[in-house]
Protein backbone atom coordinates (compact mmCIF):
# COMPACT_ATOMS: atom_id res chain seq x y z
CA UNK A 1 0.00 0.00 0.00
CA UNK A 2 1.60 3.30 -0.79
CA UNK A 3 0.59 6.51 1.37
CA UNK A 4 -0.24 9.84 -0.47
CA UNK A 5 1.36 12.38 -0.31
CA UNK A 6 -1.11 13.90 1.78
CA UNK A 7 -1.06 11.73 4.34
CA UNK A 8 3.37 11.41 4.39
CA UNK A 9 3.70 14.95 4.65
CA UNK A 10 0.96 14.88 7.59
CA UNK A 11 2.97 12.24 9.47
CA UNK A 12 6.47 14.39 8.57
CA UNK A 13 4.94 17.69 10.49
CA UNK A 14 3.66 15.79 12.99
CA UNK A 15 6.71 14.07 14.04
CA UNK A 16 8.70 17.16 13.80
CA UNK A 17 6.79 19.49 15.39
CA UNK A 18 6.65 16.72 18.77
CA UNK A 19 10.55 17.74 18.64
CA UNK A 20 10.57 19.64 22.44
CA UNK A 21 11.04 23.36 22.28
CA UNK A 22 10.31 26.89 23.32
CA UNK A 23 9.01 28.48 20.37
CA UNK A 24 6.15 27.28 18.07
CA UNK A 25 6.57 26.16 14.92
CA UNK A 26 5.60 27.95 12.00
CA UNK A 27 4.26 27.64 8.39
CA UNK A 28 7.47 28.71 6.19
CA UNK A 29 9.59 26.46 8.62
CA UNK A 30 7.48 23.60 8.32
CA UNK A 31 7.98 24.19 4.05
CA UNK A 32 11.60 24.93 4.02
CA UNK A 33 12.21 22.31 6.60
CA UNK A 34 10.15 19.26 4.75
CA UNK A 35 10.61 20.53 1.52
CA UNK A 36 6.66 21.28 1.14
CA UNK A 37 5.23 24.26 -0.49
CA UNK A 38 3.78 26.39 2.14
CA UNK A 39 0.15 25.83 0.26
CA UNK A 40 0.20 22.31 1.03
CA UNK A 41 1.61 22.48 4.70
CA UNK A 42 -1.05 24.97 5.75
CA UNK A 43 -3.45 23.12 4.54
CA UNK A 44 -2.24 19.69 6.37
CA UNK A 45 -1.66 21.72 9.25
CA UNK A 46 -5.34 23.09 8.91
CA UNK A 47 -6.65 19.62 8.49
CA UNK A 48 -4.83 18.29 11.77
CA UNK A 49 -5.70 21.27 13.74
CA UNK A 50 -9.67 20.67 13.26
CA UNK A 51 -8.51 16.50 13.95
CA UNK A 52 -7.38 18.19 17.13
CA UNK A 53 -3.89 16.64 17.29
CA UNK A 54 -1.88 20.30 16.52
CA UNK A 55 -2.28 22.98 18.47
CA UNK A 56 -2.66 26.84 16.40
CA UNK A 57 -2.21 30.25 17.89
CA UNK A 58 -2.69 33.19 15.54
CA UNK A 59 -0.62 36.25 15.99
CA UNK A 60 2.81 37.49 17.50
CA UNK A 61 4.25 34.98 19.00
CA UNK A 62 1.87 32.57 17.55
CA UNK A 63 2.29 29.22 15.56
CA UNK A 64 2.04 25.43 15.89
CA UNK A 65 2.68 23.13 18.54
CA UNK A 66 1.75 19.50 18.82
CA UNK A 67 -1.27 18.98 20.97
CA UNK A 68 0.05 16.24 24.26
CA UNK A 69 -2.37 13.82 23.52
CA UNK A 70 -1.44 13.69 20.14
CA UNK A 71 1.58 11.55 21.15
CA UNK A 72 -0.52 8.87 22.50
CA UNK A 73 -2.32 8.05 19.26
CA UNK A 74 -2.54 5.31 17.28
CA UNK A 75 -0.23 5.33 13.91
CA UNK A 76 -3.21 3.17 12.20
CA UNK A 77 -5.42 5.44 13.26
CA UNK A 78 -3.97 8.96 12.25
CA UNK A 79 -3.25 6.88 8.34
CA UNK A 80 -6.49 5.92 8.24
CA UNK A 81 -7.92 9.42 8.94
CA UNK A 82 -5.02 10.80 6.56
CA UNK A 83 -5.51 8.49 3.89
CA UNK A 84 -9.20 9.16 4.07
CA UNK A 85 -10.91 7.38 0.46
CA UNK A 86 -7.85 5.76 -0.64
CA UNK A 87 -8.91 2.65 -2.37
CA UNK A 88 -6.59 0.09 -3.45
CA UNK A 89 -7.95 -0.75 -6.48
CA UNK A 90 -10.44 0.83 -8.18
CA UNK A 91 -13.21 -0.91 -9.46
CA UNK A 92 -16.60 1.55 -9.80
CA UNK A 93 -14.63 4.49 -12.09
CA UNK A 94 -14.44 3.35 -14.61
CA UNK A 95 -16.99 0.28 -13.68
CA UNK A 96 -14.64 -2.85 -13.90
CA UNK A 97 -16.19 -5.75 -15.91
CA UNK A 98 -14.96 -8.27 -13.70
CA UNK A 99 -16.55 -6.95 -10.85
CA UNK A 100 -19.72 -9.53 -10.11
CA UNK A 101 -17.28 -12.07 -9.89
CA UNK A 102 -13.64 -10.95 -8.46
CA UNK A 103 -12.92 -11.56 -5.37
CA UNK A 104 -9.71 -10.05 -5.46
CA UNK A 105 -11.18 -6.56 -3.65
CA UNK A 106 -11.71 -8.03 -0.83
CA UNK A 107 -8.53 -9.51 -0.22
CA UNK A 108 -7.20 -6.51 -0.85
CA UNK A 109 -9.08 -4.57 1.43
CA UNK A 110 -8.45 -7.59 4.15
CA UNK A 111 -4.70 -6.53 3.71
CA UNK A 112 -5.24 -2.94 4.35
CA UNK A 113 -7.16 -3.51 7.01
CA UNK A 114 -3.69 -5.70 8.39
CA UNK A 115 -1.62 -3.39 7.56
CA UNK A 116 -3.86 -0.77 9.91
CA UNK A 117 -4.16 -3.17 12.33
CA UNK A 118 -0.04 -3.51 12.55
CA UNK A 119 0.36 0.19 12.71
CA UNK A 120 -1.69 0.52 15.46
CA UNK A 121 0.44 -1.38 17.76
CA UNK A 122 2.52 1.74 17.58
CA UNK A 123 1.29 5.38 18.98
CA UNK A 124 3.19 8.24 17.54
CA UNK A 125 5.79 8.78 20.71
CA UNK A 126 6.93 5.44 19.18
CA UNK A 127 8.72 6.94 15.71
CA UNK A 128 9.62 10.67 18.10
CA UNK A 129 13.74 10.51 18.06
CA UNK A 130 14.89 10.74 22.00
CA UNK A 131 14.90 14.51 22.89
CA UNK A 132 18.86 14.43 22.84
CA UNK A 133 18.86 13.20 18.92
CA UNK A 134 17.20 16.90 17.24
CA UNK A 135 17.08 17.75 13.57
CA UNK A 136 20.06 19.46 12.23
CA UNK A 137 19.15 23.21 12.21
CA UNK A 138 21.13 23.71 9.03
CA UNK A 139 20.08 21.53 6.06
CA UNK A 140 16.44 20.37 5.04
CA UNK A 141 15.90 17.16 6.44
CA UNK A 142 16.39 13.89 4.32
CA UNK A 143 13.46 12.64 2.88
CA UNK A 144 12.42 9.25 2.89
CA UNK A 145 9.70 7.34 0.99
CA UNK A 146 7.31 6.00 3.98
Amino acid sequence: MQLNKFTDYALRILMYVAQPRDLPYTIAELAERLQVSQNHAMKIVHFMAKQEWLITTRGKGGGIRLNPASLNLQLGQIVRILQRDSNVVECNSPPCVLRPTCGLKGILDDAVEQFYSSLDQYVLKDVIRPRNARFSTNSPISLINL
